[in-house]
């Protein structure tokens, strides 16, 4: 009889350690409400205004949200073979959202390629054509080239010559800004748009195509820059050349050099992007992705025209300096 109930009572503790096991296991497979997400954010460098504006704004959504963010840049803008690796090194870290600023195609490719079917990935910046990004959030270029041709021909008087001048024209965004340009002159008859080649990604260089542009069109009144580093060797020279009283120019982005040269009268006014709510809307809608919610498939964040005599309004004065309290 002891044995019986030695058996009995062995039998009773076994179930209870069973069912102690299985609740235990049930909670660990079981999905966690109070888990935070992590969202990946990779960008083309970690140095620089406006890189370190988009960060600005993602840490701004992660700490609203509740969530970690895992931030990835490489040094250099144009190192994509950087970029590549610290998406792969993202992926070893893991998240649940991709949000990345490719610097080439073969860098959202590797993204796409690494991230798997059910986690989301958005672009930043530049955008993607690939069916699995689920959103674009950034500047419309081509817009934001219209707004740059509709500033100069303002400033020269809707009549005379201009040039338009990059360094990168391979990257989609130029292109849109480019297409932008051109679309507004083609409709004013009287702006004649000079031809000019673009140039490595030198200063230097840039100076010496537009020393030789005026040389070679002594009548142009007006330069479009396409991007900030354009902007800034064109206006070093024409300062060099004296003429900045002859040449208008409309640059594209707010680093200090170009803010300096705009204060200075060198440069007549700039195309400025959002940075700050690039990063906090890539943030927010990557959060939302990882839901299962529906996300806008594109984000225009907009764009704004500054000039010397609106650049010291208290509003432009927030978006030209997000790190000044």
């Amino acid at each position: 009889m002891g044995s019986m109930k030695r058996y009995a009572l062995f039998i009773v503790v076994l179930l209870v350690a069973v069912g102690v096991l299985y609740a235990c296991e049930s909670r660990l497979d079981a999905p966690r409400p109070d888990k935070k997400k992590t969202i990946a954010l990779i960008v083309r460098m970690k140095h620089g205004d406006y890189w370190r504006t988009v960060k600005l704004g993602a840490e701004m959504a992660a700490r609203e949200y509740d969530l970690n963010l895992n931030f990835y840049a490489p040094d250099y803008e144009e190192d994509s073979q950087s970029q590549m690796e610290l998406v792969q090194q993202a992926t070893l870290d893991g998240y649940d959202a991709l949000v990345v600023a490719p610097s080439e195609d073969r860098v959202l490719e590797e993204a796409m390629k690494l991230s798997g079917e059910r986690v989301p990935i958005l672009t930043l910046d530049t955008e993607g054509q690939a069916e699995k990004v689920k959103s674009y959030i950034g500047t419309d270029n081509y817009d934001m080239g219209k707004k740059a041709a509709e500033k100069m021909i303002q400033l020269i008087g809707k009549k005379g010559q201009i040039a338009l001048l990059g360094t990168s024209r391979s990257t989609a965004n130029v292109m849109s800004r480019e297409a932008g340009v051109r679309d507004v002159l083609q409709q004013d008859r009287q702006v004649e748009l000079v031809p000019v080649d673009y140039v490595q990604l030198d200063k230097k260089l840039v100076g010496e195509l537009t020393r030789e542009l005026i040389h070679h069109n002594p009548g142009v009144q007006g330069m479009i820059a396409l991007d900030a580093n354009t902007a800034i060797g064109a206006a070093e020279e024409i300062e060099k050349m004296g003429m900045q009283s002859a040449v208008k120019i409309v640059a594209i982005d707010s680093p200090p050099e170009v803010l300096e040269y705009l204060q200075e009268g060198v440069i007549s006014a700039t195309i400025i992007q959002k940075p700050f709510s690039m990063g906090y809307l890539g943030i927010k809608y990557a959060l939302d992705a990882s839901e299962g919610k529906q996300v806008p498939g594109r984000v225009d964040t907009g764009t704004k025209v500054i000039d010397r005599e609106n650049m010291f309004w208290s509003e432009n004065q927030k978006l030209l300096f997000p790190f000044v309290k």
